[in-house]
């Protein structure tokens, strides 16, 4: 197999063929943020399939796109869809468009995801930024040889969600008369979801939501010396004394009424950020 480093290059290489920019700001437009892609002034489009070692997303409402644009003034690069250790892909393959934004000059990271609400004091609608993760896919990027190029053999992720960039989108929000809530994430592996037993247990050990992605990438830009700036939406309640049968409908239309709220934060944030 062609070594990591060739395989950045070799995709960043690609993409410079299609824009010439140097976007400092990455965005992964996962459930909660999609339609932040029509506020991008769009400049070049750049389906997955068509960059160098990428794989092809296959989630639903996925679309599989790599944009450059600008957005209130900063250049950024935006995936349009996420890849997913359900889908099949390894650790590898799903966070190597991270590598790659890294690569074509992104030092900022704002990243989204769908989520089930385990904290009693959430509720559905709700918008969470993460300030801790827990780590229950049973894969790590970052298993394996260590390229010190892309970074350490053992990051420190003391802090992997900047401190300072969660109190610029709070401040944001509370002067936008936006709730918000603070939390940490668990991500399992899925596609099911967990049982009553395994949400009790999650809880537990200290996790306010639980969802299938977002911990991958969020290593590898600690590991490559990305801050990261993560938001969930909390699109349906996994209370185990009130579990009710999961209505993918119904969990769809929470994430896109939460959609504008989380997208117009996100606009602001990136308009007051330093890059």
């Amino acid at each position: 197999m062609t070594p990591l480093c060739d395989r950045i290059e070799e995709a960043a290489n690609a993409l410079r063929a299609h824009s010439d920019q140097n976007p400092q700001i990455g965005i992964i437009l996962g459930t909660g943020l999609g339609n932040l892609a029509e506020s991008i002034d769009v400049r070049a489009t750049v389906p997955f399939q068509d960059i160098p070692h990428f794989p092809a997303s296959t989630a639903t409402s996925h679309v599989g796109n790599l944009l450059f644009g600008q957005l209130e003034g900063k250049e950024v690069v935006a995936m349009q869809g996420r890849l997913h250790a359900y889908e099949g892909y390894t650790a590898e393959e799903i966070t190597l468009p991270v590598r790659v934004m890294k690569a074509l000059g992104m030092n900022t990271l704002l990243i989204s995801n769908a989520c089930g609400g385990l904290n009693p004091q959430y509720q559905a609608g709700d918008i969470m930024f993460i300030e801790d993760h827990i780590n229950l896919l049973g894969i790590n990027p970052l298993v394996g040889p260590n390229d010190d190029q892309l970074g350490p053999r053992w990051p420190d992720m003391i802090e992997p969600y900047n401190t300072q960039l969660i109190e610029l989108a709070e401040r944001l929000a509370l002067e936008g008369g936006l709730k918000t809530q603070r939390g940490v994430y668990v991500a399992v592996l899925g596609p099911n979801l967990e049982t009553r037993a395994e949400y009790r247990f999650l809880r537990t050990i200290g996790a306010d939501v639980v969802g299938m992605s977002t911990v991958p990438e969020v290593i590898v830009a600690v590991h490559q010396g990305t801050r990261v700036l993560g938001f969930s939406i909390v699109t349906d309640m996994c209370l185990p004394d009130a579990l009710e049968p999961a209505n993918v409908d119904k969990i769809l239309a929470v994430a896109g009424e939460a959609e504008p709220r989380l997208t117009l934060l996100v606009r602001q944030v990136i308009q007051n950020l330093a890059t």
